[in-house]
């Protein structure tokens, strides 16, 4: 299975790409995809289509994973997520990917074991888990993250059940 994660931004977002089959899994791509802040609106979600339009093609996932929108106390800062995250569900849609949504903590939780793990913390399990020689930037480890949480939930039936009901 070939799944995609994305920590999706208006300046900047996050992709990885694994691979998991009976070899165990594997970090294929990842990237940061800078669409830089000085930049009109319009103008960066286009770049970020492009960039997660060229990977999609490049490495064909099976799914693509986004973190959940989540509101605290910047409501702009969330409609700008929505809005990264819209490129991102149309570029997979294209490439005839299915997307799949899960919440930030529950991401965390899954490669952590903590819902509130700091990004230093998601980088180093990443690291970790997947054996690599250095550190991913922070937005491409939390994007490897958003896959690895649904790799993790397709093999555990439970967790699955309970992704099955939730999108009910």
């Amino acid at each position: 299975m070939r799944i995609a994660g994305i920590d999706p931004g208006t300046i900047r977002s996050g992709i990885g790409i694994i691979e998991s089959g009976s070899g165990g899994t594997t970090l294929l791509f990842s990237n940061t995809i800078h669409a830089g802040a000085h930049r009109p609106l319009s103008e960066r979600l286009r770049i970020l289509f492009d960039g997660f339009q060229n990977a999609f093609e490049k490495w064909k996932p099976d799914v693509v994973v986004l973190e959940n929108v989540f509101y605290r106390k910047d409501f702009k800062a969330a409609i700008k997520v929505g809005e990264a995250r819209a490129a991102a569900m149309i570029a997979a849609e294209i490439s005839g990917s299915e997307v799949v949504e899960y919440a930030p903590a529950r991401i965390k939780q899954s490669v952590c074991g903590n819902g509130r793990a700091a990004k230093d913390q998601v980088q180093y399990m990443i690291r970790h888990l997947l054996k690599l020689r250095e550190t991913l930037p922070p937005d491409s480890s939390d994007a490897v993250a958003c896959a690895l949480c649904h790799l993790n939930t397709v093999k555990n039936p439970l967790l699955a059940a309970k992704r099955v009901a939730h999108a009910l």
